[in-house]
């Protein structure tokens, strides 16, 4: 599946975050990453100077390290976005 940096996509992958009670905030900081993931309170940070294409960068990186539920994607179209994100790496 070819991906494309649009704000669809990137309005996408944030429901899958959303769908497993994830927050993800867009905030200025020093992350060495572009990001901070606080696990427990189940938070992410963005840095809100990137663009489109580096936000979804950066959160398929977080797909990478944290654990997703796929029995709370409701859609079948974030299961197949979300496995086709998680199975290239």
């Amino acid at each position: 599946m070819e991906l494309k940096y649009t704000s669809q996509t990137l309005q996408k992958i944030e429901a899958i975050f959303k769908s497993n009670q994830y927050l993800i905030r867009y905030e200025k900081g020093h992350f060495n990453s572009g990001f901070c993931l606080l696990k427990d309170k189940r938070v992410i940070v963005v840095n809100k100077f990137f663009n489109v294409e580096s936000r979804i960068l950066c959160l398929i990186d977080l797909l990478q390290e944290i654990e997703i539920d796929t029995q709370l994607l409701d859609d079948d179209k974030l299961l197949k976005l979300y496995l086709s994100l998680t199975e290239k790496n």
